[in-house]
């Protein structure tokens, strides 16, 4: 090798060193950024015996990019619906809470106990219509928790579908980069982070799957197989609904004009943030309003006055309790949906809007004289309350459709329903803690396997610095020989 040769070689060194310190460097600014990959310079070697930096390489691992994309939809899913569930179960409360409609109907059953032992005390009258006020008091406020989180579902739907249309078109640009850049050969590394880190994003809202092709490219699909991303993006769509009504049922999402959530699909997304929104406001706050408007059915049945005449003609009628479609009373074991929001106590009863206590004991409530249980006006007559009593404990019949007990008491049916919730944000709970963790775990192996190492790289940094004086000495070697033959020559 001549001396030329060794100068050169030097010189290509330097150039080489200069360029992996420089994606060393970067790659230590960018140390805290969970999004970022390690870049490599990948050095060859040319002729003569000298290097160059061939391109710039990352490293990436679809297989654990795929797992933690998996595990994050996964577990956003289980987040929102826990969320959910969380707040049904604070504002409603549990079997032993002073607020939960079992603990009220109990309250219920107590003030009639009383009233029973002192019929002819109006006083004691009034604690009656007043805990039958608190407990309808409590459904209304029930119901209208359950309409507020399908109403905030229904608007988070909205937002999760305008996040993932946004995705989508960075996604595109970022793509249509990467295919270019491939082909030209220019250095994508940076912009595969991007697409990477749009990926994670999507899968927060959306669970997917991903597809990798030729030249760079890649297509997203759902994970039930819905196109999102195939060469352009997909449309997701929505229809939001400006207030759900307990009886109302809200629009479908669709991805290329295919339903994707919303209703009974057989290409219907599991996971990600739209799954758990539209599984809160499509099955369990309906399934748990279903639940309430039992629960109200089952007071205005068990409350309800009959005909007392000699030869009863007239259907029952509305009596303690009553609602918007009084007198009448609801058909029996079938849901009303919204029941639970519009219950309230006869006003016939309400001192507080000029009605009689009294009429708990004597019955026509109705305002029909026929619906009278005390005729001659007795101070002691208890029979009406003694039925009242029994009543709640008696067992009648409940739509299937709401997940409970068929058969049972009014008071037994309230208690299974709150412990059906509880039992549901128990399980939520537990879930959401496993797919947390499955989440983190995923985001760590991934971290490892692809991201940024402060002390890798300050080691390198230092082996880098180390040739970079070796090349150096190199080419002040060879200068001084060549100072040395050019003195001998002279």
């Amino acid at each position: 090798m001549t001396l030329t040769q060794s100068i050169g070689n030097a010189r290509s060194s330097l150039s080489t060193v200069s360029e992996q310190i420089s994606v060393v460097s970067q790659n230590i600014a960018r140390v805290n950024d969970s999004d970022a990959t390690r870049k490599i310079a990948n050095v060859v070697t040319v002729g003569g015996g000298g290097v160059s930096v061939a391109g710039i390489s990352r490293t990436a691992n679809k297989l654990l990019l795929d797992t933690y994309l998996s595990a994050n939809a996964s577990n956003q899913t289980q987040t929102v619906v826990n969320s959910a569930l969380d707040r049904l179960e604070n504002t409603v409360g549990d079997t032993d809470s002073e607020s939960s409609p079992a603990a009220l109907i109990s309250k219920l059953n107590s003030a009639l106990q009383n009233y029973s032992a002192a019929p002819q005390n109006g006083a004691v009258a009034a604690t009656v219509v007043s805990a039958a006020q608190s407990l309808a008091t409590a459904l209304n406020s029930a119901t209208q928790t359950v309409t507020n989180i399908r109403n905030q579902a229904d608007s988070d739907i909205a937002t999760s579908v305008s996040n993932v249309n946004n995705l989508l078109a960075q996604f595109e640009k970022l793509n249509q980069s990467i295919v270019k850049g491939t082909s030209s050969g220019a250095d994508i590394t940076d912009v595969l982070d991007q697409r990477d880190a749009v990926l994670k994003q999507l899968s927060t809202e959306v669970g997917i799957r991903t597809v990798s092709r030729a030249g760079g490219d890649m297509a997203i699909y759902t994970d039930s197989g819905v196109t999102l991303f195939d060469k352009t993006a997909r449309q997701v769509t929505f229809a939001p609904t400006s207030n759900l009504s307990p009886s109302s049922v809200g629009s479908p999402i669709y991805a290329d004009g295919v339903p994707i959530a919303g209703t009974p699909h057989t290409m219907s997304i599991s996971s990600g943030k739209l799954a758990g929104l539209v599984d809160v406001r499509d099955n369990i706050t309906r399934t748990y309003q279903s639940q309430l408007d039992e629960i109200a059915r089952g007071l205005i049945e068990a409350t309800a006055e009959t005909d007392q005449s000699a030869t009863p003609t007239l259907p029952a009628a509305a009596g303690l309790f009553t609602y918007g479609g009084g007198p009448a009373i609801p058909a029996s074991g079938t849901v009303i949906a919204g029941l639970a929001g519009s219950i309230k106590i006869n006003s016939a009863v309400d001192p507080s809007q000029g009605g009689n206590a009294q009429l708990v004991r004597d019955g026509g409530i109705a305002g029909n004289a026929a619906y009278t249980y005390n005729s001659t006006g007795a101070a002691s007559y208890t029979d009406r309350i003694q039925q009242l009593i029994a009543s709640l404990t008696a067992s009648r019949s409940f739509d299937a459709s709401s997940q409970l007990p068929q058969t049972v008491s009014v008071s037994d049916y309230a208690k299974s329903s709150v412990a059906w919730l509880e039992a549901l944000r128990q399980s939520a709970s537990s879930e959401a803690e496993s797919r947390q963790t499955l989440a983190d775990r995923a985001s760590s192996a991934l971290s490892r396997e692809t991201g940024v190492s402060l002390d890798e790289e300050m080691t390198n940094l230092l082996d880098l610095e180390r040739t970079f004086q070796a090349s150096s000495r190199l080419i002040n070697t060879v200068d001084n020989m060549l100072a040395t033959l050019l003195q001998s020559i002279n």
